[in-house]
């Protein structure tokens, strides 16, 4: 297991990996060169391969970061902008991407397997680019508040903008955060729960919100509203441009954008439980709260969203200064593998149901647990004693 160490003097020793980021928008861009040049139509597929495949792999023999950045040091890299721009660069890449897939879905170059594969990559693209909404989300500037919106454009999930910020950071870990899984609940159990109680939960805190400044909720100051008027405004203008061919398409990469970020979700908090304080409210959220990988590769991919636990206790911190935590519970392979895992229950359950039992010393009444599942487990854990 190879180890990143910290050179004297280096403030960040992956500083100049975090452009290996962009990889990941450029999975749209590639497909047709790569196909030209070689012949192979499984490259259309790039986006599932590189995520679900090449990650994984890559993940496995390099190993492990375990580098932090020193605290004297927190306010030179925050305030770098090389960081910021590997955000930046996301978008236009990312919408360039989607232009291109849009003409080939428009045109009859293509055969229908060759444009679901296109779709699939693109899908990818899009779900990682709310990721990289997802960093620029949490930020105070103005500017970088509006690219989260437009980061979110492609896969028109807007409302995670007010969902994420003011519902999953305030509830995460506990029964009432429809983002956070229950130990037990299969992915394919969570998925709707997590859509629709999100959506739901979006729409009231927004309500809530304007309320509170007397406006209604067909302000123009709606965020929600603001971040689906990009997506209309993109997805229409496509269509205008290319076509009604170009509809089922951008409808998938959407639903698959969305479905990949909430499988991570799945993967980030399964099984948790916050502890209470004697007076009944949630203890604020520790490093005990997330599954974190230190997994060097899929870190620099994700920009430190791995390391979810110092992003729960610090959402102010940006991705270069998230630290990874002995206290966090670690996961036994990096996001890319476990998405993987989580598309096969029995597997997944395998592999998890006892790491978060072993992460309470066997009591269930300290996990997160599905409540029609407690009297199984119960059960199960008796005849195992």
């Amino acid at each position: 297991m190879q180890s990143v160490g910290k050179p004297k003097g280096s403030l960040d020793p992956k500083r100049h990996l975090w452009v290996f980021g962009l990889l990941a928008p450029a999975c749209a861009l590639l497909p047709s060169q790569l196909v030209l040049r070689t012949g192979y139509e499984v490259f259309w597929w790039i986006g599932p391969v590189l995520i679900l495949i090449v990650i994984p792999v890559l993940d496995w023999v390099v190993g492990e970061d375990g580098s932090n950045p020193r605290d004297e040091d927190y306010e030179r890299l925050s305030n770098d902008r090389f960081y910021r721009w590997c955000t930046y660069l996301f978008l236009p890449i990312q919408l360039i991407g989607l232009v291109i897939a849009s003409a080939m879905w428009a045109g009859d170059d293509l055969s229908l397997l060759d444009k679901l594969g296109l779709a699939t990559t693109l899908g990818f693209v899009s779900g990682i680019g709310i990721n990289a909404a997802h960093e620029l989300g949490h930020r105070v500037e103005v500017l970088e508040r509006w690219l989260a919106k437009l980061a979110l454009a492609q896969s028109g999930y807007g409302h995670f903008f007010v969902e994420h910020n003011r519902g999953h950071h305030v509830r995460v870990a506990t029964p009432e955060d429809p983002a956070s899984a229950r130990l037990g609940e299969s992915l394919w159990e969570f998925l709707p729960r997590s859509v629709l109680g999100g959506f739901r939960s979006a729409i009231g805190l927004e309500r809530e919100r304007l309320a509170r400044r007397d406006r209604g909720w067909w302000s123009p100051h709606n965020h929600i509203l603001q971040a689906w008027a990009m997506s209309l405004v993109l997805f229409g203008s496509l269509i205008g441009v290319f076509g009604i061919a170009t509809v089922p398409w951008l409808f998938l990469q959407a639903v698959i954008g969305a479905a990949l970020l909430e499988t991570v979700n799945y993967v980030e908090h399964y099984g948790l439980l916050r502890e209470r304080r004697p007076n009944g409210l949630y203890r604020r959220c520790s490093a005990r709260d997330s599954w974190n990988s230190d997994r060097l590769v899929t870190n620099i991919f994700m920009f430190h969203l791995q390391r979810h636990s110092d992003h729960h206790a610090n959402p102010g911190r940006r991705y270069q200064t998230l630290r990874t935590s002995a206290l966090a519970p670690q996961l036994p392979a990096g996001y890319a593998s476990m998405i993987v895992l989580a598309a096969l229950p029995p597997l997944w359950r395998a592999v998890m149901d006892k790491r978060v039992l072993a992460h309470y010393d066997g009591d269930l009444d300290k996990a997160n647990v599905l409540p029609r599942k407690r009297v199984r487990l119960l059960a199960s854990r008796r005849a195992a004693a």
